[in-house]
Parts: structure tokens; sequence; C-alpha cells
């Protein structure tokens, strides 16, 4: 992922010399089970552990030569380990160095995101409940519908991010998985007992069969489960983007200090973190599918998958991560316009209570058609003629021979709208 869009702990997590420790974490823990069981002297062991060191720099330029990167760290640590190097990767294939330390990175990757999924849920649950009584006009279609609370888009914004710590939390599990079973998994040269004490001493699950790799679709849950917050972000900001439009103006992002928001027309404000987030995300599900394609491999592995992976494992736990801080913050510093938002529901002149009249009348006895037909010649008018709902209601002969005046009134009110968000919230944050 370019620096851009990297934040600091993501990004160093995914650096080289992060992932070549990693795979030197993997080597150490096989060491150690070795010498415990006499596989390996125990003074090879303390000789490794003491000098074994690498450089990103020497490991580059030895696999110029070799073409081959786990190789070329194996050498660069031969080089500082000197004669006990020979016990290093003992009845090791490459994968099950880079498929075990994968699992440390995906499952470190995964913490970070979810202390950034923590965040942007405590985010949404104050907003939710800070705007939990001011009214808005529903819409369905883009069309103006009925009243609603504000705060419930906040309501079911938690909703869903609380799902998604659940689906991150089942991808944590399903990727912190090992294998340190050989050339094509079946333990020619190691006893099956090595890998469970080398998972266990690195906190993985070791795998309970494999190929030569560990199989990629748990790689794919985890992509796709990115892919999916992603879409949740998409959405939000999509709904942020629609609020900020000059006709709606309902909320917007903050405009700091400073900010400009247009190199040619000084009075923008453009919704550019929204719009920011709707991108990456499509980098990201754009990347789930990869994940998908690297599931299928020739008979015990082949390494198509490896080159793609480089990009997506990083790329989309980098871009994630990203995305959810401005996520927060995009919340955090929303700018809200309540007054707008009666000026909006009173822009369709009363439209918005069409289906409490059709309600109403229903229940004086007349059908449900009879009902919506009254409602509508009279909704039809407000539309094409610019009157006002409530008057022609008022003025339909047909309609005040089945409701009183008052009976009228208590149809266009909005307490009807926001009466049970009570009963929501406490279904949402009991």
């Amino acid at each position: 992922m370019i620096t851009r869009y990297t934040l600091p702990e993501m990004g160093a997590l995914w650096s080289e010399q992060n992932k070549f420790q990693k795979w030197l974490d993997v080597e150490i823990a096989v060491c150690e089970v070795h010498a415990e069981m006499g596989t390996i002297p125990v003074d090879a062991l303390e000789q490794i552990k003491t000098r074994a060191s690498f450089s990103v720099d020497r490991i580059n330029e030895i696999e110029k030569t070799t073409n081959h990167d786990v190789i070329a760290f194996t050498t660069n640590l031969a080089e500082s380990i000197g004669e006990a190097s020979r016990f290093v990767h003992y009845g090791l294939t490459s994968s099950d160095v880079v498929d075990t330390a994968n699992a440390l990175l995906l499952r470190d990757a995964t913490d970070i995101l979810l202390k950034k999924v923590d965040a942007l849920i405590e985010s949404l649950k104050r907003k939710a409940f800070e705007y939990k009584n001011t009214p808005q006009v529903g819409r369905t279609h883009g069309i103006h519908a009925e009243p609603t609370s504000f705060g419930l888009t906040f309501a079911l914004w938690f909703d869903e991010m609380r799902r998604n710590r659940e689906r991150l939390l089942r991808a944590r599990d399903v990727v912190a998985v090992g294998k340190i079973s050989g050339a094509v998994g079946a333990f020619a040269h190691l006893d099956p007992s090595v890998e469970e004490k080398v998972c266990a001493r690195l906190g993985l699950k070791a795998a309970l069969v494999s190929t030569q790799v560990i199989q990629r679709d748990v790689y794919a849950e985890w992509l796709s489960t990115l892919a999916i917050i992603a879409s949740s972000l998409d959405k939000f900001a999509l709904n942020v983007r629609h609020w900020q439009r000059t006709e709606v103006r309902e909320a917007q992002e903050r405009f700091t200090k400073g900010q400009k928001g247009s190199s040619a027309m000084p009075h923008k404000r453009n919704p550019i973190i929204s719009e920011r987030i709707c991108g990456m995300a499509r980098t990201i599900r754009a990347n789930s599918i990869v994940g998908l394609e690297n599931v299928a491999l020739w008979h015990e592995r082949d390494i198509s998958h490896s080159s793609a992976e480089r990009v997506v494992l990083p790329d989309s736990s980098i871009a994630l991560d990203y995305i959810l801080q401005k996520a927060t913050n995009l919340i955090e510093g929303l700018v809200v316009y309540p007054k707008r938002m009666l000026e909006n529901l009173n822009a369709t002149r009363g439209l918005i209570f069409s289906g409490q009249l059709l309600l109403a009348l229903t229940n004086t006895g007349i059908s449900r058609e009879d009902a919506y037909e009254l409602a509508q010649r009279n909704a039809m008018r407000v539309w094409d003629e610019g009157e006002d709902f409530l008057t022609l209601v008022k003025a339909d002969a047909d309609i005040t021979a089945r409701l009183s005046a008052e009976e009228i009134e208590r149809v266009f009110s909005l307490d009807h709208y926001l009466r049970n968000v009570d009963v929501i919230f406490e279904r949402v944050f009991k």
C-alpha cells in the first residue's frame, strides 16, 4: 500500500523487517522443540538463539542469485550463526516458515483492526444517543418516505459494526493456524508432535491436515471478512455524501480551518473523506476476489498464490485500518443540521403523512383500496399542483365524512413516527 494510506502501526507490522523477524521466530521455535526432543544438540540451539540475525538488504542481495527469498533468508542466517546453522530449517519446507509466519502477521493485523472497530462502535453509540430524538425524513428509492429518527441511522450502523466485530473475531480464529508438516504435508521428516509444539509455542493452532501449504480458504475467509467490513464503511460514507449534497445538507464532514474544497471554486466543501472511504472499499473488495482465486492450487501446491498474497494481504489490512480510522474521525466530527432536517421534512408539504392517513381511513371500515385511492388522489395534487396536503385532506368531503378534524390533525403529527424509538434503542443497546 502506498505511504499516503498507511498508518504507522499497521505499516510497521507489514514491513520487510517484521516479516523476516516472524520467519526467524518460527525457525527458532522449531529449533527449540527439536532441542527439547533431542533432535538437535542443546548447545547448537543456544548458538542459534544467541547469534541468529539478518539484514533485509543482505537478504535482498542474496536473492538476486538464489531467486528464492526463503533460501536467501536462511543463507543470511547461516552467515551470522556459523556451524550450528546446519540445524536451522531442519526438516522444513519454505511454506512451513512462510505460512506459519503469515498466521502470526494476520493474527496481529487483525488485533489492530479490532481496536479500530471498537473505536468506531463507541463513536456510533454516542451519536445514536445524541440524535435519538432528532426527526429526519426517511427516504426510499431516494424519495421522501416517512419521518424517522436521525439517531436510528447510527443505531443501525452500530449494530452492523457489532456483527462485523464478530466476523473479524471468527476470521482471526480461522487464520491463526500454522503448519510444520514438510514438503507435501505428510510429515516425512518430522513427527507431527513437532508441529503441535511449535504452534502452541507461537500461540497458534496446528492445521489438522495440510499439503505443502495452509489451505487458502482460510485466507479467502479473512480477506472476505475485511471486504464485508469495508463495504459497511462504504455504506456509511455514502450516506454522509448524500447528507452533504447541497440540496439535502442535513449533515456534512467537518471542514477544518485552512482546508480547501476545490482548486477552481473557493466556495466548495466536498465530502472528500467519505469519497476516499468509498473508493478504498472498492480496492479491499477486489482483493477478496484474489483470495478466492487462490483457493485452487495444483496438486499439493503451486506458487501462483504467493505473488498475489504479497500484495493483497498487507494491502487489505493496511487499507481497512486506514478507512476505519477515517470513518471514526468522520463520525466524531460530523456537523449536523437539525433545522435543515425539519425544513426537508416539510419540503413535500405533508406528503410524508400519507401512510398514516391510509391507515386512519382503513380503520374507519372502508377497504384498503378505497382508502388508498382517497389518500393518493390528494397526494398527486400536491406533487403536480404544489398544494398543501393537509389543506386538501381537510377539504375532501369523502375523507371528512370518515375522519374528524381532530383525527386528521393526529394523522399529521411527528410524534407517532418517533414513539417507538426508545423500544428500538433498548433492543440494540441492551
